[in-house]
């Protein structure tokens, strides 16, 4: 017999399944030969920490082989084609999501694939030389590839969650990520399972090119018909636009071919980076942080100041702070961590909400500009490198320029800047506010041992692609799909994941089976 069972116990003995088998067996009166964890979360409110568990116990007899049933990914190669446009996780669910439906995809990345594209993002720290088009954001896996792996999301609400970790874990994520509250990947582990996503995608007929940048759509009679790559078309039934939020040249051209597109809110701050051990103590509420059984402490903080939401963004504990621009004069930076989360320092976005009112100009464009003079205004208090300007946090809070620095995560190096004294003041006050009340709530994470790290800019597509909310194609051009994080519907792997669902689900709904085509 197995039985469900929901435990609460201390981090020792949720330290294994070992150790849970023997508190069920102490406590429960059962004495189980095997036990699954299926839920996990810590509880830190208060100083004794808890671990809340759904666990399966299994009683004389053996678990299931699987935790589910694989997804079924049948040959597509004499299907008719759509073509996505961007292998980060929008596009690559979107494909895979297609071949489900037994449709081709076709893939264009403007970026090289994940492991070359590591020897570009090396160089941005070690030469400080940014390719325009291999970096952190641009290449296989988008954005999210060489950003930390997190698969937190509050998008429920928007379709099947639980079914973008199962394609994770069947390409060869950890299992714990159907486990975890905050699950996540890392940094060392997800280009190997990004790769075994590409496989699949070719293992079963169709398309993935690389170096391959969209420079045009192929429209006639307000219907999409494929896209151009420079000297290359590629012909399809529907185009799936999954760009990532910094194609900034898709998002000129769109605005220059009155392709309807809108200027979309955004998030702009800092890196803030403590000392891991700091806020595991914060926390953890002990001296000893985390200890041997506790993984390193994440937090999340928000607060309103001046009509305007201020908040934690992109959290990595035990992680490190990266030069994220994507092309020349920009210093942008982003965190990540590895799977293992045992790094020196702990990060997050530091971020002030910007709605399209707040910015000079009523464009489309206008928000995407704003964050262009940001990042150079950067570029140029950073020396015109990859060095970025830095200040203490309570230095900034009390306005004083800091006179030397903490050692730091960020590889380019830091430079100490007056953040408070050039950062918008739309910017810096609302930072100054927030970091008063976060300080007031948490003793000890106001300090001068934090170091603010400009400037964060990417936390979202500065402009909307519009699309039907029904349909999920574009409210003028038929058969293109906005999707994801940059095409405004998206925000974050599992959400840009879910998207590129929805996006495939659309295409087999709308333009096959409502024309009657036999696929």
């Amino acid at each position: 017999m197995n039985y469900e069972l929901s435990l609460r116990v201390s981090p020792q003995e949720a330290f294994d399944e070992r150790s849970i088998a023997a508190y069920i067996s102490r406590e429960k009166g059962l004495r189980p030969n095997a036990v699954r964890v299926l839920k996990r979360s810590i509880d830190a409110r208060q100083r004794n920490i808890f671990v809340n568990l759904t666990v399966r116990a299994y009683v004389n007899e053996e678990p299931e082989a699987q935790l589910f049933a694989p997804i079924y990914y049948p040959d597509v190669s004499d299907s008719r084609q759509v073509v996505v446009v961007g292998a980060g996780p929008a596009g690559l669910f979107a494909a895979l999501r297609l071949i489900e439906h037994g449709i081709r995809p076709i893939v264009v990345e403007r970026g090289k694939d994940v492991h070359k594209r590591k020897k570009d993002i090396a160089r941005i720290r070690t030469e400080q030389s940014v390719d325009p088009e291999s970096n952190y954001s641009f290449g296989e896996g988008g954005a999210g590839a060489y950003s930390d792996g997190k698969l937190y999301t509050r998008s429920k609400k928007r379709g099947d969650t639980d079914k973008i970790l199962r394609v994770f874990v069947q390409h060869g994520a950890n299992p714990n990520i159907m486990v975890d509250a905050h699950p996540h990947i890392g940094t060392d582990c997800l280009p190997r399972v990004i790769e075994n996503m590409r496989k699949t995608i070719l293992r079963c007929g169709g398309e993935v090119h690389f170096q391959t940048k969209m420079t045009s759509l192929i429209i006639e009679d307000d219907t999409v018909r494929g896209v151009v790559c420079g000297d290359k078309e590629f012909r399809a039934s529907a185009v799936i636009l999954a760009i990532g939020h910094s194609a900034r040249d898709v998002y000129r051209y769109l605005a220059q071919e009155g392709i309807d597109i809108e200027a979309k809110g955004i998030a702009v701050g800092v890196r803030l980076e403590h000392p891991a051990h700091l806020i595991d103590q914060i926390q953890y509420h002990r001296r000893e942080g985390r200890g041997k059984y506790l993984p390193a402490a994440e937090y999340s903080m928000v607060c309103q100041s001046q009509e305007r939401g201020v908040y934690s963004f992109c959290m990595c504990p035990g992680g490190f702070v990266v030069p994220a621009a994507s092309g020349p004069e920009q210093i942008v930076v982003n965190g990540m961590s590895p799977s293992h989360r045992n790094g020196k320092w702990s990060n997050s976005g530091m971020v002030v909400e910007v709605r399209p009112e707040d910015v000079a100009g009523n464009d489309a464009l206008s928000m995407m500009e704003y964050q262009e003079q940001l990042e150079r205004m950067c570029w140029l208090q950073g020396n015109q490198k990859q060095t970025a300007p830095a200040q203490r946090m309570a230095d900034f809070v009390n306005k004083r320029l800091s006179a030397d620095l903490p050692a730091s995560s960020y590889a380019p190096g830091l430079i100490a800047s007056p953040l408070h004294f050039w950062l918008p003041e739309s910017i810096s006050s609302r930072l100054r506010e927030a970091f008063l009340q976060f300080g007031r709530r948490h003793h000890g994470f106001l300090t001068n041992e934090a170091t603010m790290i400009a400037v964060e800019t990417r936390t979202s597509a500065p402009v909307r692609i519009v699309r039907e909310s029904d349909t999920l194609q574009h409210v003028r051009i038929m058969g293109l799909y906005p999707c994801g994080e940059g095409a405004g519907y998206a925000g974050g792997i599992v959400s840009a994941g879910v998207d590129g669902e929805r996006c495939a689900d659309a295409i087999k709904e709308q333009l096959f089976n409502n024309y009657g085509t036999t696929i």
